[in-house]
């Protein structure tokens, strides 16, 4: 008898079972097929990530596409195929696919940024570059600290920074492409790039490139005391670097001081002679512009001047072999601490009056 009931509460509460599991695949299906697709499309942006890592475009791009269709708010898989059309070139895929990154994690800074630099350096659409900087400004993520495991204690103010720093260059670009009409907006528009690299340098306290295009900002605006101060701190932070010191060369040929802007003339030949992206118009150009700076200072009261009035320099030996420099006995200190002496720095933080030169 037990047995036989047994039995019968066995089958019972397996049909009950039954019925309880239809009941719920009834009215939860649309759930249970998310939850399946989901799975899906995670293991299909799985392979897409192990295409690409083996360069295999054709099949990454196949792969992402099947997994986002069949779970399309995996944001970062959005963003990663961004990044990937970005490289290649196709912008405007690139623009769809971190927007639709952005509409499923609005707070997804990255996706922002990289955005933004999309619009601005590829597109030309600087309005709505700007806007996506300023919106990562204000974005507030919980700073979080797990020993050992994870940590943005840094990487969230620093991305403001880069945040500022973008904008700053954003607004510099739309000053330079205004149509003839607008013209009058550029001054504007380059102090607006000043506002944004100084706000950038609150985060990124020591970033050549922030000082550098602020610097290049003062200079087109005719500011040019704080032009050659901020050419002067890029120089200190990365003196082996030759672009500000040919744009402050450039800027003392202005202010007709021959003899500091041949200075940073020759520290810039000597630079971008050793950087293998140099293209030979550029060279040429620098080599171009010492010699006519040479010729004027040659000719001016100031070369007579200093040729009365200066003491003997110890001069620094430089040693080539197979066209790179290398040091002799602490000549590497030695010339590190010459490219990071900026010319005519003493004259720009002295003199208050040159905007007016």
């Amino acid at each position: 008898m037990k047995r036989i009931l047994r039995k019968i509460f066995s089958k019972v509460t397996l049909v009950i079972l039954i019925c309880i599991c239809a009941i719920l695949a009834f009215f939860f299906w649309g759930w249970i097929e998310k939850q399946v697709n989901k799975a899906k499309g995670t293991y299909y942006i799985y392979k897409g990530d192990q295409a690409y890592y083996q360069n295999n475009l054709a099949k990454t791009l196949e792969y992402y596409n099947r997994g986002l269709e069949l779970y399309p708010e995996h944001y970062e898989a959005w963003f990663n195929l961004g990044n990937i059309y970005a490289v290649y070139e196709d912008y405007y895929s690139a623009v769809d696919a971190y927007e639709h990154a952005i509409e499923h994690n609005p707070k997804y800074v990255l996706a922002r940024m990289n955005l933004g630099i999309v619009y601005s350096e590829d597109l030309g659409f600087f309005d709505e570059a700007i806007e996506q900087f300023d919106t990562i400004t204000q974005i507030r993520l919980l700073k979080l600290w797990i020993p050992f495991v994870y940590s943005n204690i840094k990487s969230v103010p620093a991305n403001r920074g880069i945040a500022y720093y973008n904008k700053g260059v954003a607004y510099k670009r739309k000053a330079m492409y205004l149509p003839l009409e607008k013209r009058y907006l550029t001054y504007k528009y380059l102090g607006d790039a000043v506002e944004a690299y100084s706000k950038a340098l609150k985060f990124l306290k020591k970033n050549y490139d922030v000082y550098y295009n602020k610097a290049v900002a003062h200079h087109l605006r005719g500011e040019y005391r704080e032009a050659g101060l901020d050419y002067c701190k890029a120089i200190q932070l990365e003196p082996m670097r030759y672009e500000a010191h040919y744009n402050l060369a450039v800027l003392l040929r202005r202010l007709n001081r021959y003899s500091d802007s041949v200075d940073e003339l020759q520290k810039a030949a000597m630079l971008i002679l050793e950087d293998p992206e140099t293209t030979t118009l550029q060279s040429s150009y620098i080599f171009n512009l010492l010699n006519d700076v040479s010729r004027r200072f040659i000719t001016s009261e100031e070369y007579y001047t200093q040729k009365l009035s200066d003491e003997p320099t110890t001069s620094i030996s430089y040693t080539y072999v197979n066209g790179k420099i290398v040091p002799d006995e602490d000549f590497d200190k030695a010339i590190i601490e010459n490219f990071k002496t900026c010319a005519g720095f003493e004259y720009f933080n002295e003199e208050e009056d040159l905007n007016e030169y």
